[in-house]
Order: C-alpha cells, then sequence, then structure tokens
C-alpha cells in the first residue's frame, strides 16, 4: 500500500466516521486538527485528557493527530486506549487496521479490519480495508470477496471497484477488470481513466 493510499484511507475515515461527543462545545483539538496544527492538537487533547482520561473522542483525536505527525507508536497506544473503552467502535478498528496496513503489519490489519466489518452498521471501509489486508497477505480470492462486500454496501466506493479492477488484472481476468474501471471512471476515481485505458483498448 503506498502512502497516498494510505493517506487517503486516513481522509475518507476521518471525514466520514469521525464524530465529536454529544456535547455543543468543540475541544480545541479539534479545532487545531481541522486547521491542519497536528502538533497544536496533540498539545491541546493531551491538555484536556489530563482532567477526562477515559474521554474516547479525545484519545481517538489525539491518536489521529499523532498518525498525521508519522508518530505511529503513539498513536496505536492512543487508539488502542480508545478500543480498550469501547471494543466496537468501529472508527477506532478501522483506524487501527489503516495503522497496521502503514507499518506493512498485514494480518494486524485484517483482525481489525474484520472486527469491524463484523459490527452491524459498519461502512464500507471495512471490507475495503480487509480486501487490502487480504490481498497484500496474497490472498487475492478473498481480497475480492472483501472489495465485493465493500462494494455491496456502497455502491460509489470508487476506491473499491479500483482496487478490484486491479487485483483482476493481476489475476488475467482483463474482462472483468475492465468492466470495475469503467465503473471506477464514471465515478470519477483518481486513476480509473488511466487504468481503463491502459488495460481496456
Amino acid at each position: 500500500m503506498n502512502l497516498s493510499s494510505a493517506y487517503f484511507i486516513c481522509l475518507l475515515i476521518s471525514a466520514t466516521l469521525f464524530s465529536c461527543s454529544g456535547s455543543s462545545e468543540v475541544n480545541p483539538g479539534d479545532t487545531a486538527y481541522n486547521k491542519g496544527d497536528y502538533s497544536g492538537a496533540v498539545v491541546s487533547y493531551t491538555e484536556s485528557l489530563q482532567t477526562n482520561p477515559t474521554d474516547l473522542d479525545l484519545l481517538f483525536g489525539r491518536g489521529r493527530a499523532y498518525q498525521e505527525l508519522g508518530k505511529l507508536l503513539e498513536s496505536q497506544a492512543d487508539f488502542e486506549k480508545a478500543l480498550s473503552l469501547d471494543p466496537k467502535n468501529f472508527q477506532v478498528l478501522l483506524s487501527l487496521a489503516t495503522l497496521q496496513l502503514e507499518q506493512k503489519s498485514y494480518a494486524s490489519a485484517l483482525l481489525y479490519a474484520t472486527k469491524a466489518e463484523e459490527i452491524p452498521g459498519a461502512p464500507a471501509m471495512a471490507s475495503f480495508l480487509k480486501g487490502r489486508a487480504l490481498h497484500l497477505l496474497g490472498m487475492p480470492e478473498d481480497a475480492l470477496k472483501a472489495y465485493g462486500n465493500a462494494i455491496q454496501v456502497d455502491r460509489s466506493f470508487g476506491q473499491a471497484y479500483l482496487n478490484r479492477g486491479l487485483l483482476k488484472v493481476a489475476l488475467k481476468r482483463k474482462k472483468q477488470a475492465c468492466e470495475d474501471f469503467k465503473l471506477a471512471s464514471a465515478l470519477e476515481y483518481p486513476g480509473a481513466a488511466e487504468n481503463l485505458a491502459n488495460y481496456c483498448n
């Protein structure tokens, strides 16, 4: 998984899954994070955690800020503590799965993504990350199934079509791959049109 893919997945998780607590008060850490001031966000989250050490949103927020700063061990520690507070929180599970993919710990990524996928109402990203882990573990048929599950949950998931298409190319299923590239291209997913042109002329 290249860094741009990992970054895009992190962005997707952050944009679509992160939910603030029920309080209408905005934490300074969230404000700093949203401005791209990740070091400032870590400082603010840390200060807030001194009085609320078991606040899941604060731990998750600081974990995301650490991840943006490339401090993966600190990020993982915060995500794991958040998970201990809420073992069925798919936001945290998906963040851990993404972190493990970044560190090439594919079996761990598969574990976290599978746990997330099993939670009722889990987003398509859970199956997608499971597919990525299976793909990188050399289990292509299982990966295809996981990508397919992601698409069933979200028919407009361009990245899932593209990744499934690329895997089908590797498996020499060109016709099927071209169908996925066409769908990804119709959704204007980056790279889809180029792969359609490369493989489907």
